[in-house]
């Protein structure tokens, strides 16, 4: 297998001495599709009426957005370190075991396996399922079968190759990317032009709160832009089957997470020129409402349709991704034995995909899956400071370990900081907005890991094997 110094781009020939690892598959496109499919969901289809909601002035709009993606980008930039530091699947969850101990790395897995990801997957194939029902015209009943199918037919893409996982993901991820573009074509062509009317101006926080209200507004604006731009860590899991990960796992971060960035700017400008702050802050989608104010109900079905793709892109990508945390974990005696094997031919971890589909499904028939997204929601971002934080420890620990053309991000140590401030500032939002019994469920929930931590190492008889 060629190193991370070799010269080419291309996929590695696997030999039989490779037979159990991962197999270096993906190139440096196949990373930047991974990361812009990780982010762009439907929350930027459907959710920055929010925001327009918040900061009612086209100004305070575009900062929003601008200030959220520089933050999205400072923490691309430290997952790109991190990868370039440690290639190995898993991602945050090495990270973590390395750096805090085992324990931090299994609560990653913990909420990942059992509630952020199979929840995130029930949650994305009913939405797909929904939007299918709604186009062709299909009876209510057939949503949950249709879910369902999407599910176990993405997990068996994944299970026989990441080969055939990233072409799925780069085929949805363009068609995705070129969703957005039309949208920001067509709003920018036939857009009325109007941003504000003077009515709206007059009424605006910055009119009538002042310096101190805009400061509020503006930073409860940047919570729901912070979760938009969320989704760049899932590159950081396949960085085993990545190719010259030291070059193209950085490469891909910051060229994805920068992609959308700019593609998020243009949408909002477009949102905002189709239909004017007011219009934009009255809409529950913003995205159907703009196509539909200007090509009527033939607007309607196209960005039904994109929504469709985009939705189904990330559900292929958390089925791709997630459970090379739960094999990693497996091989460290965090997790049921089995799991940390690969399949002998395919090189993916079987037994892991196919639990995900199983306890997915499980969620998505049960019905539970919203309740225990949003009672976990700020749990994310606590990972995401954490998982941050790794790297001043690897930094101080091990500063003459890692390879000479390793990745180091600029602005160490004050960007990594900012982030972790911005981190924290999402979860205190967040539990803030959250009732007494949903925060305490969902502490109650990611504590439930630390027992069955100590489950596990109770009923393996001896210490972890790494500390």
């Amino acid at each position: 297998m060629p190193s991370s110094s070799d010269s080419s781009d291309s996929a590695p020939t696997q030999t039989a001495s490779d037979e159990g690892s991962y197999a270096r598959e993906l190139s440096l496109f196949d990373g930047i599709m991974v990361v812009a499919g990780g982010i762009i969901g439907s929350g930027i289809f459907r959710g920055p009426d929010v925001v327009a909601e918040r900061v009612d002035t086209p100004e305070l709009i575009m900062a929003a957005w601008a200030v959220g993606g520089s933050i999205a980008l400072i923490g691309a930039l430290c997952f790109a370190e991190l990868g370039a530091r440690r290639p190995e699947a898993g991602g945050g969850y090495v990270y973590l075991r390395e750096a805090f101990g085992p324990l931090f790395g299994f609560l990653y897995g913990w909420k990942l396996i059992f509630i952020s990801a199979t929840g995130a997957i029930a949650a994305l194939a009913i939405t797909f399922a929904d939007y299918a029902v709604d186009l062709f015209g299909l009876a209510g009943s057939w949503s949950l079968p249709i879910a369902i199918a999407s599910i176990v037919f993405l997990s068996g893409v994944n299970y026989f190759g990441v080969r055939f996982g990233s072409l799925t993901q780069n085929i949805f991820t363009v068609l995705k990317l070129g969703a957005l573009a039309g949208l920001v074509a067509t709003g920018l062509w036939l857009g009325a032009g109007e941003l504000t009317t003077p009515d709206t101006a007059a009424q605006s926080v910055w009119a009538t709160e002042g310096p101190w209200g805009v400061i509020a507004a503006f930073g409860a604006a940047l919570t729901p832009v912070l979760f938009a731009h969320g989704g760049w860590q899932h590159a950081n899991h396949l960085a085993a089957e990545i190719h010259r990960p030291n070059r193209n796992l950085p490469l891909s971060l910051l060229i994805g997470v920068g992609a959308v960035v700019g593609s998020y700017l243009l949408a909002n400008y477009a949102y905002l020129y189709a239909l004017g702050v007011e219009g934009l802050a009255q809409s529950d989608a913003p995205a159907s409402d703009a196509m539909q104010a200007l090509l009527g109900n033939t607007g309607g079905t196209l960005i039904g349709i994109g929504v469709m793709v985009s939705v189904f892109g990330i559900l292929n990508l958390i089925i791709m991704a997630a459970p090379r945390v739960t094999q990693a974990m497996a091989e460290d005696d965090l997790f049921f034995r089995p799991f940390a094997r690969l399949h002998p031919e395919y090189r993916t971890p079987s037994w892991a995909i196919l639990f995900q589909a199983g306890w997915a499904t499980v969620l998505a028939v049960s019905g539970t899956f919203g309740q225990l997204l949003n009672y976990v929601v700020f749990g994310d971002w606590i990972l995401f400071a954490l998982i941050v934080g790794t790297l001043f420890v690897y930094r101080r620990r091990d500063p003459d370990e890692e390879p000479p053309d390793t990745f180091r991000m600029i602005g160490y140590p004050g960007l990594p900081l900012l982030f972790i401030a911005a981190s924290i500032f999402v979860v205190a939002s967040t539990i803030a907005s959250m009732s007494p019994l949903s925060a305490g469920i969902g502490v109650g929930l990611l504590s439930l890991g630390v027992v069955v931590y100590f489950g596990f190492r109770w009923a393996r008889g001896r210490e972890a094997p790494r500390p």
